[in-house]
């Protein structure tokens, strides 16, 4: 056999061994145990309100998870705990909900605090909670496992479960996080001691053992064929001791970008679940969260969380909880729920962002959304076409020829060093205008509802209608405040910097280019369109004087030339 068939056998090899793994997630029944309440608020700037809490649990209900951590306590009261009142008070069904709770206490010369009850446990109790998930670092080097060995872990676990059946509830679901998961299967002493954990908690009565076991990734930086290699070991353990139906349920935080690709490796290779946010937001660069985890696995053909969690929910849910934990939309560039997620930047496939194929599974048909057209030097004419219709209605001025020639300015524009963007309605309208078209009224009505949100934008807005309303002022009463000016006053008032003369043939051309209404005069919506989008494309614009030159020497002008060259 030549070298090269070695090559391709290996190659086969290998592909047999990773379709074992995509035919584990296709037919994954994938339990979520949602983290939205907590992992999002973990190191945010702004942490959650009680508002805000209410909120996000409304937003995972919609998309069908049942099963949600809503605590982690402290010696502090904090919102966690008014918000887990709450529940109880509004008939919220508590047997569903999780709270976080130490697994020992403090440690002291090597070993653990296994005395004093887990303030954790204590609270629960109060707040009617059932469901414990016992936190434990089992490489922790600050404990002396000579001294704490292994025997003392299993029956201490031991002695919290039965605590869990006295006083909580009976069929207390508990669970047990390895926090250091990651770390400690680094080291061939902490994998053996994790195991053998795993093992004891396995071979309990069946009415005693855990609901059962989650673990994170806390570093972001394992690769995920390690991970997987360390998901399969505990699965393995948990599977030759008749603990098959055991949760193995994963979380993994993100810092060199493998979360997403690490959590799939791990329900892969045994993990049947996620405890994860609907949202990436989380611990230092956030999380893999359940949205894109699910998404990932239903593209792959999984049919089970079709049936088990509301999925087209995902994310609208997932932009819901990014907005009230941050206060801003997701990355526009965030898988499944990014605003450019769902974006057709070419009108050819075989590439990330072009045509789906037949058998290809297409994101925004499964969301039930039009995919935006991407308009860039890239877009063929039939996308900018279908933009502009999209954007402002099937106009028979919106050709295909004309979509040509805005393909043209946009590469032209580059080519004079003017870098904008032509995707917004904005953009797209202000380009169509300067390739040749003539803006319509149904066209500014369209961007008269972009509403501006930057504060020194807004000031900048409201000094230019000063203005405009100074020389209304000055028109005849019948006409004072009716948001037109006529031509000499508009001419007068803002033009006259840029034309030298009023009554030039080609000014007062260019002032009927302006003028969609054909109505012989300027209305504020007319002007305002192209402040907006002076603001839009050059956002750093200083003061008044710096919006009117851009709005004319960069929007206005030109248009008004191509206007001409038209006619």
């Amino acid at each position: 056999m030549s070298k090269i068939s070695e090559v391709i056998a290996e190659v086969d090899a290998t592909l047999a061994r990773q379709a074992e793994e995509q035919k584990r997630l296709c037919e994954l029944d994938c339990f979520v145990l949602d983290n939205s309440l907590r992992e999002s608020t973990v190191g945010a700037l702004r942490g959650h309100t009680l508002e805000n809490k209410w909120k996000i649990y409304e937003e995972v209900k919609r998309c069908g998870f049942k099963n949600v951590i809503v605590a982690a306590f402290s010696h502090n009261t904090r919102v966690d705990d008014h918000f887990v009142r709450q529940l109880a008070e509004t008939g919220e069904n508590m047997s569903t909900f999780f709270a976080f709770s130490e697994g020992w206490g403090s440690i002291s010369n090597g070993e653990p605090d296994l005395v004093t009850l887990p303030v954790g446990l204590d609270k629960m109790k109060t707040l009617q909670l059932q469901n414990p998930i016992f936190e434990i670092d089992l490489g922790d080097s600050r404990i002396d496992w000579k001294k704490f060995t292994v025997e003392r872990v299993n029956n201490l676990l031991q002695e919290r479960i039965k605590w869990v059946k006295e006083n909580l509830a009976v069929d207390g679901k508990v669970l047990i996080n390895y926090r250091d998961f990651s770390i400690a299967m680094l080291d061939p002493t902490t994998t053996h001691r994790i195991l053998s954990v795993t093992e004891f908690l396995a071979r309990l009565p069946a009415d005693m053992r855990p609901f059962g076991l989650i673990f994170e990734e806390p570093t972001g930086k394992n690769f995920p064929a390690q991970l997987g290699a360390w998901t399969a070991a505990v699965r393995k353990v948990m599977n030759v001791n008749d603990w098959s139906t055991g949760k193995l349920l994963v979380h993994v935080h993100e810092k060199w970008g493998l979360a997403e690709a690490a959590q799939l490796a791990c329900l892969g290779n045994g993990a049947n679940g996620v405890w994860a946010g609907l949202c990436a937001e989380g611990a230092a660069l956030g999380h893999a969260c359940s949205s894109v985890s699910l998404l990932n696995l239903i593209r792959l053909g999984n049919k089970k969380v079709l049936e088990r969690y509301n999925c087209a929910e995902l994310r609208r849910a997932a932009m819901r909880v990014t907005e009230i934990t941050s206060g801003k939309p997701p990355h526009p560039k965030q898988p499944v729920y990014g605003e450019r997620a769902l974006d057709m930047a070419f009108d050819f496939g075989g590439i990330s962002g072009g045509h789906v194929g037949k058998s290809d599974f297409d994101l925004a048909t499964f969301f039930g959304e039009e995919p935006p057209q991407r308009i860039s030097t890239l877009a063929s004419a039939h996308m900018i076409h279908e933009r502009l219709t999209n954007l402002f209605g099937d106009l028979d001025i919106f050709t295909l020829s004309i979509a040509e020639e805005m393909k043209k300015v946009m590469i032209d524009d580059l080519t004079h060093n003017r870098k904008e963007e032509y995707m917004s309605t904005m953009g797209l309208a202000v380009l169509f205008d300067r390739a040749g078209g003539s803006l319509t009224e149904s066209m500014r009505d369209v961007i008269e509802e972009v509403e501006v949100e930057d504060a020194h934008h807004q000031h900048l807005l409201r000094k230019v209608r000063e203005m405009w309303d100074t020389w209304d002022l000055r028109e005849s009463v019948e006409l004072i405040g009716d948001e037109c000016l006529e031509f000499d006053s508009f001419y007068n008032g803002f033009m006259a910097p840029y034309f030298g003369c009023f009554r030039c043939d080609d000014t007062r051309k260019g002032l009927m280019a302006i003028d969609m209404d054909s109505d012989g005069r300027v209305d504020w919506s007319e002007f305002s369109l192209y402040l907006k989008w002076a603001l839009h494309q050059y956002p750093n614009i200083k003061d008044v004087d710096e919006l009117l030159s851009v709005t004319f020497r960069k929007g206005i002008i030109p248009a008004m030339r191509d206007e001409l060259l038209t006619k």
